[in-house]
């Protein structure tokens, strides 16, 4: 019988989801911030800066900081466009 690991997808699933919590509180802390909208574009910079050359290109923590980045964009896009839609009315 060959060896096998039923739902690993869920156990991947919440690595990924404890170690992007990990890099949320930390990065929050480091900020002194509460919503993800405060990071300013400046901020975002200096954490792919740190991604891209502190982190080990194997580091798990890769995707906790690709994450936040991601969420940061679509939020911000989000805010934006938002603002957009009622000055176009």
């Amino acid at each position: 019988m060959s060896f096998e690991w039923p739902r690993i997808h869920k156990w991947e699933e919440r690595l990924e989801q404890e170690i992007t919590d990990a890099v949320y509180e930390v990065v929050f802390d480091h900020y002194n911030i509460s919503e993800l909208t405060e990071l300013s574009e400046n901020d975002i910079a200096e954490l792919e800066e740190f991604r891209t050359h502190d982190l080990g290109e194997y580091s798990p923590y890769q995707m906790g900081f690709s994450n936040l980045i991601n969420m940061h964009e679509s939020e911000t896009w989000e805010m934006n466009e938002g603002n957009n839609e009622v000055d176009d009315e």
